[in-house]
């Protein structure tokens, strides 16, 4: 074991037993999965994604490229999980990827053999010819070798949730600046939000031995996130990530809520996704350390310096036993002194810049062999052996050592901040990239600021806080900053070790060695983002947190550039990665378009009604009886019933729009191509509305309740678009006009009442309402009072048989089609479905949601005569431009076969008689087809070229995929009642 006998963070009251590659381990509570692997000697955690190279664990944090496991099994398995960052529980399962057939030993790690063709573009180069072999063996090939963890394939079993968080300040990081910040605005009185990824408030706080206000680091930070955590303004986001900022101040994050508890004890949702309107935000997220590129920078038991710092001071665990550390920074020199603290054998530090600070003279005083002016040059064996070292006068010595410790600078986390097209500027400050110009109401701070001591980001936490303060307009409550120790953040680049033994790696997931930049230099690849997508370098999972400033500064170095003329590239959300079922929360399967029922849905399952999806709604689709064979019997049966005595449907589902208001009419004129201001009251108008380019959006009845109220109905699937097309209309296009409008599809339950019996049905339903041809004559409407509630009735028919639709609230709808077959039984009353419905709408000619396919005119479907010469209203202008109105468009027509037991499909091409069947012939298309019991054949309605002048003639009906061809009349597209007689009757 490698676990230290005191110190850390840990719990070492609480085992927690654990499983990596089937074999079982324990830790702490408070452990990672990395330090608990770490304590157990676990060095090799995973395979590099091109070479398949044994990789060890890097970093400490959510920036790991290298420790990607897949916790748990089948349904629950989330690959492509940091090691780093997974909190230990008991019980945790733990496998490693991209390997075959087990860790230790791949098969696919003889790609490390092919590596001389492996290069930058090796895809590119390697896979043009021939032709012929792309998609029957490279495409399967690169994508059976693509990726690193595995995806089940099963249905995800976990739950997500979503919140909304509003407030005055969004603190993004947990470290000493972010706390420091959220202290000053929330003893201000600011609604403040701090999100922090860790689990517990402090950042390096809890890594580093230091001391704030005279405490231990971790210590002071505990009870300043006691404080927080007890005032009412402020929120404490433990175990959270932003991964982006947006526009309108937001700011999308990231709630872990049980990953980190025993899978027996997780309850409710698993993560949650936040969304969070800020009115400032400030970047606390630190920094990155930065690797240096020598060769076999890769091998297990090479890591950065601070995340040893980590293990050994927060969780316990020794990451070696005999260790090298090279350093470029001040911080490298405190991690040597943490190691010898806790025991292990320091057997060199290499300083290649040449000067050290105390922690040098310290070092030396206990005996600590210090290199000045060396470099390491080549790390032996995997896991870490030996270290090659080039000492100052040229000399190469090699150190036995299984830890090697690197620490090349550090690069402000800033990834946020460019976010919006923010591109981070380079500061000789601190030899990196800083954020200049942030999105709105956005600012850095701390490290992530370029402030690297503690006590700098210290300070730089609390003015900038003092800064939102005050100009957020409240007031400033005296902050005073606590002295901490000394901690100096000096460091000096070191891009590249020049004549290294091995492969030096720049991008450790995706194997983008040194070589591979110098050879996308010499090849043109020069700007930072041809490199990026030529190498893939900073492509990985990791989105080039410890690579990309390394690789930008070897391009520079090749083309004779500056860091600062090279530039650097953006960063697109998500920072970090998400799991998509955060992202889609609450709305999948039957949540992701939730299931909307009738009021009359009950009634219909009892009659063993099969239901069909119809917008977001379900509607009875027919209603079998038993004896009948299939659906066609039982739509049959449906349509007889109806036209030869009466049936009802439940039509709730179209939509309804209430418009009221001294213009509504003036709207409405606009909205649709006939006049409705003129409309009587009591009276129903068919209307049909067009698009802003002239096609036609939808279609539906309006009736006039009063002389400033109107009910607009719509077709079901175009209700939610229809209503925002008004809104558009009144409060965009004529903000002047007065009139409001609002959907109360949900509010009314309607049912269509159709058929020659129909009349005496709601007669006997209604013994106080005169519905007589007279009293109440086609598209007539009214309303009174039924059963204590107001209803409506309108003399309305899509069947073309003497029809009404009556309404009442959608509590009562329940209620009435109880009350509607008790009344109608005596008559031979039938339910019908949308089936039935959509027979006999074809059968009277209708156009409906296949001619409606917003690809056809007015002029297209007959109601070219509709548009009205007297007002303007949307699309007129484009409606009647030359080609939407031309005759020889595909127009509406009716189709019937010449022989009777032949099929019309829809979908079917049409063709000319003789002619070959080809694109060039095709003149129309059958858009709507069904069997007609009335007629006792099948027919339908299709869209022809030149189509009504063409009535009468013999064409073909040209339908390859489903059967063969079939000689069709093209007739009128009406088949029933052509004149009308029935639904006046």
């Amino acid at each position: 074991m490698s676990r230290l006998a005191s110190g850390g963070l840990i719990d070492r009251s609480r085992t927690l037993d654990f499983s990596f590659d089937g074999r079982r381990y324990s830790g702490f509570a408070g452990d990672t999965l990395a330090s608990a692997l770490i304590a157990n000697n676990v060095r090799l955690v995973g395979r590099s994604f091109k070479y398949h190279r044994p990789r060890g664990i890097l970093t400490a944090g959510s920036e790991e490229p290298n420790a990607l496991v897949t916790l748990g099994s089948g349904a629950e398995a989330e690959p492509n999980s940091r090691a780093t960052t997974i909190t230990l529980f008991d019980g945790l399962r733990a496998t490693s990827q991209n390997r075959w057939p087990s860790l230790s030993f791949d098969l696919l790690s003889v790609n490390q053999l092919a590596a001389p063709i492996f290069v930058a573009g090796f895809y590119y180069k390697t896979f043009m010819w021939p032709a012929a072999l792309w998609e029957k063996l490279y495409e399967p090939l690169i994508r059976r070798a693509a990726g690193l963890g595995a995806l089940s394939g099963l249905p995800d079993p976990s739950s997500y949730d979503r919140n909304h968080g509003f407030c005055d300040l969004l603190v993004i990081g947990g470290g000493v600046a972010g706390i420091a910040a959220a202290l000053v605005a929330g003893r201000a009185g600011l609604r403040v939000i701090i999100a922090n990824e860790d689990a517990r408030l402090g950042g390096r706080l809890l890594a580093e031995r230091h001391e704030v206000d005279g405490v231990a680091a971790a210590e002071w930070a505990a009870d300043q996130a006691a404080e927080l955590a007890s005032m009412p303004n402020v929120t404490v986001l433990d175990r959270t990530t932003v991964f982006g900022a947006y526009d309108g101040r937001e700011y999308g994050a990231v709630e872990r809520l049980t990953d980190h508890l025993p899978n027996q004890d997780r309850r409710g949702p698993r993560q949650r996704l936040w969304k969070i309107v800020a009115r400032r935000a400030l970047l606390a997220t630190g920094a990155i350390e930065r690797p240096l590129v020598f060769g076999g920078n890769d091998r297990p038991g090479v890591m950065m310096a601070s995340a040893v710092s980590t293990y050994v001071n927060r969780h316990a665990a020794l990451p070696g036993r005999r260790a090298v550390l090279f350093t470029t920074t001040d911080s490298g020199w405190r991690t040597a002194e943490d190691l010898m603290l806790a025991g292990a054998d320091i057997a060199a530090v290499v300083n290649p810049r040449g000067e050290a600070g105390g922690a040098a003279d310290r070092l030396r005083a206990a005996g600590i062999r210090i290199l000045q002016g060396a470099m390491v040059t080549n790390a032996r064996g995997a896991p870490l052996k030996a270290v090659d070292i080039r000492t100052s006068d040229g000399g190469t010595v090699t150190v036995k050592a299984d830890l090697l410790a690197m620490s090349g600078g550090w690069n402000p986390a800033i990834g946020i901040g460019s976010n919006l097209g923010a591109r981070p500027v380079w500061s000789d400050r601190i030899d990196s990239f800083l954020l200049e110009d942030a999105p709105p109401g956005l600012a850095a701070t701390g490290a992530a600021a370029g402030e690297l001591s503690l006590a700098a980001a210290l300070a730089d936490g609390v003015a900038k806080a003092g800064g939102v303060v005050e100009d957020l307009g409240f007031k400033a409550v005296a902050f005073p900053i606590p002295p901490t120790s000394d901690d100096s953040g000096r460091a000096a680049p070191l891009w590249h070790v020049g004549e290294h033994g091995g492969k030096a790696f720049v991008d450790f997931q995706h194997d983008v060695t040194d070589s591979d930049v110098s050879l996308a230099a010499r090849e043109g690849f020069v700007s930072i983002e041809h490199l990026k997508r030529y190498t893939t370098l900073g492509m990985a999972t990791d989105q080039g947190k410890t690579s990309q400033l390394n690789g930008h500064a070897l391009l520079a170095a090749a083309t004779g550039r500056s860091l600062a003329e090279t530039g650097t590239i953006l960063s697109r959300p998500p920072y970090l990665p998400v799991a998509i079922g955060v992202l889609a929360g609450h709305h999948r399967d039957e949540h992701f378009r939730p299931e909307r029922r009738t009021a009359s849905h009950e009634w219909a399952a009892r009659r063993n009604a099969v239901f069909v999806d119809a917008g977001q709604w379900k509607r009875a689709q027919w209603y079998p009886l038993p004896g009948e064979g299939d659906w066609l019997e039982s739509v049959s049966r449906e349509v007889r019933a109806t036209r030869e005595n009466v049936g009802i449907c439940d039509v709730s589902t179209l939509g309804k729009i209430d418009v009221q208001g001294r213009d509504a009419g003036t709207l409405l004129d606009r909205l649709y191509i006939n006049m409705f201001s003129t409309l009587p009251i009591g009276k129903a108008r068919y209307g049909v509305m067009l698009r802003e380019d002239g096609f036609v959006m939808d279609d539906g009845t309006t009736t006039r309740l009063a002389e400033d109220r109107f009910f607009v109905t719509t077709t079901t699937v175009n209700a939610a678009k229809v209503m925002q097309h008004i809104d558009y209309a009144r409060q965009i296009l004529w903000p002047e006009l007065d009139v409001q409008a609002t959907s109360v599809t949900e509010q009314w339950a309607t049912y269509a009442v159709a058929g020659p019996r129909s009349r005496d049905l709601l007669q006997r339903l209604l013994p106080d309402q005169d519905i007589s041809n007279e009293a109440l004559p086609f598209m007539g409407a009214r309303e009174f009072r039924w059963r204590g509630v107001t209803a409506r009735l309108f003399r309305l028919s899509f069947s073309g048989e003497l029809a009404y639709e009556i309404a009442v609230p959608a509590t009562h709808g329940e209620l009435l089609i109880h009350a509607l077959f008790e009344a109608g039984e005596a008559f031979g009353v039938t339910p019908y479905g949308t089936e039935a419905l959509g027979v006999m709408r074809i059968e009277k000619g209708h156009a409906a949601g296949n001619e409606l396919n917003g690809q056809t005119t007015a002029w297209d479907l007959g109601m070219g005569g509709m548009m009205s010469r007297k007002k303007d209203f949307i699309g007129r202008v484009l409606g009647n431009r030359p080609a939407l109105s031309d005759p020889s468009r595909p127009r509406l027509v009716g189709v019937r076969p010449l022989t009777l037991g032949d099929k019309v499909r829809a979908g079917a091409h049409l063709l000319p008689a003789g002619a070959a069947a080809v694109a060039a012939n095709d003149q129309g298309h059958v858009s709507s087809a069904a069997w007609s019991p009335s007629l006792g054949h099948w027919i339908g309605l299709a869209l022809l070229r030149n189509g009504p002048e063409r009535i009468g003639e013999e064409m073909v009906m040209h339908d390859p995929v489903r059967g063969a061809d079939i000689a069709v009349e093209i007739c009128h597209p009406v088949f029933i009642d052509p004149e009308g007689a029935r639904v006046r009757g």
